[in-house]
């Protein structure tokens, strides 16, 4: 039976934390944590806060990524760059954004949301969002018992129910440390670009083509079916529970909690978050550009699966390495995604319901949720229906993106909110903007849906 102090309710799965603990840290257990130099050289001052980007960009090349990029690639050439790029430049504003809320306020978004609004609206938000992190952690599932399945010949379901083990990793780094967390996710980022380096350089792209391709189309919004994986792209790319993740984990930095600590605070995170943005972006793009050298300019437009991509890599670009090198930054992209997906699950639950499990607890139940579909689709449907169900969970992700969006964008923009720290009109105006673009391609992407 729970247990009560006064101040908690405790149970061995699970601590409520009612009204007067709400004013606890975010992520309490490594809150400020990390220690930054209060001066010196700029290289070490930006060391000290990089991490919580490469974090977050970790969520902007998932497997995810993989499904709807090789579909764009091999379907449409190099005519969605466009959409990576606007993509990458949207989430490098939303992400900033969310850096500055936790910094200013010292609330993650999921505690700022349940501060203003009612139970009911938090409720429904807290439910999109573990909405976008199931559908998240079910292309990590894909993409990870797909990559297995690839190199060790695993089938895919004993590869889906094996990445159960993945949560004994996350509470292991955990334990050690947040810097060895961020070293983790570092570390296997490196090997991503890395191969995607040697791919670009096998398929040797030509330069015009490509620069063309990030001039926009306007039949990226006039054909449904090049419209429908744009929005998954736009789905995959800008991750809505990666602005919870970014607003709690950039307060793992004790910085002083001064007007001027702060303000140079947000400006250190915004270069962390945009630098390693500009790394999702390279990897997004690869995976685009690869795909779209190798099998549109080759008559396999079909491809958009990452079996298909992975069996015909190697021979039509003449690299016997280059599947190989695909399917071991496949797998190093559904390793590294398994740990945003635990920190911001944890993050949402804590600040929308005040209700903490330990991170094994957590990850599992997640995992569950996401691993239950897979197994189901696979059996009943096989290899193709898991890759329809890898795009489908993309496109389910751009479709929560409004409830976190809108929510960010109000409350950076007051300034009873944020005080001297809310943004500069002109932000304003343009994050406005990006809210409204993406409330309407998800409208018409509904529309279209249903006609």
């Amino acid at each position: 039976m729970p247990k009560t102090d006064g101040a908690t309710v405790t149970h061995p799965l699970w601590r409520f934390v009612p009204r007067d603990g709400e004013r606890r840290p975010s992520l309490p257990e490594v809150h400020a944590s990390v220690s930054v130099p209060q001066g010196g050289p700029w290289l070490r001052r930006l060391l000290a806060f990089a991490g919580p980007g490469y974090m977050v960009s970790v969520g902007y090349m998932d497997p995810g990524n993989w499904a709807t990029d090789l579909a764009g690639g091999s379907q449409f050439g190099y005519t969605l760059l466009a959409v990576i790029m606007l993509s990458n430049l949207m989430a490098i504003l939303l992400q900033a954004l969310a850096a500055r809320l936790g910094i200013a306020t010292g609330r993650d978004l999921a505690q700022a949301c349940r501060e203003h609004y009612s139970r009911p609206v938090n409720l429904t938000l807290w439910l999109a969002c573990e909405a976008a992190i199931v559908a998240c952690d079910l292309a990590e599932v894909i993409g990870t018992a797909i990559a297995l399945q690839l190199l060790f010949g695993l089938p895919l379901i004993a590869g889906a129910l094996l990445t159960a083990l993945d949560a004994f990793l996350v509470l292991l780094l955990m334990q050690r440390g947040f810097r060895y967390l961020e070293a983790f996710v570092i570390a296997l980022l490196a090997v991503i670009a890395g191969c995607f380096a040697v791919q670009i350089a096998a398929a040797a792209p030509p330069v015009t083509a490509v620069l063309g391709g990030f001039v926009p189309s306007p039949a990226i919004v006039s054909d449904p079916e090049m419209l429908y994986v744009g929005i998954g792209i736009l789905g995959a790319t800008v991750m809505p529970h990666n602005l919870y993740l970014h607003s709690s984990i950039v307060q793992t930095r004790a910085c002083p909690r001064t007007e001027g600590g702060r303000r140079d605070a947000i400006r250190w995170a915004t270069v962390d978050s945009t630098v390693a943005l500009m790394l999702a972006l390279f990897v997004n793009a690869a995976i685009l550009i690869v795909a779209a050298a190798a099998f549109h300019d080759s008559g396999h437009a079909d491809v958009a699966e990452i079996g298909q991509a992975f069996h015909l890599l190697s021979p039509v670009l003449g690299l016997g390495i280059a599947s190989t090198l695909f399917a071991v930054a496949l797998l190093a992209s559904g390793l590294n995604s398994t740990v945003t997906a635990t920190l911001a699950g944890q993050i949402v639950m804590e600040g929308f319901l005040r209700l903490r499990l330990p991170h094994w607890a957590r990850r599992l139940l997640t995992r569950g949720l996401a691993i239950l579909p897979v197994v189901i689709v696979t059996a009943l449907y096989g290899e193709q229906g898991t890759a329809r169900l890898l795009v489908l969970s993309q496109v389910i992700l751009s479709m929560q993106l409004p409830f976190a969006v809108i929510p960010l964008v109000r409350f950076v923009t007051d300034r009873r909110t944020m005080g001297a720290f809310a943004v500069p009109r002109w932000v304003s105006v343009l994050s406005w903007a990006v809210a409204g673009m993406i409330v309407a391609l998800n409208v018409k992407l509904l529309l279209d849906t249903l006609a």
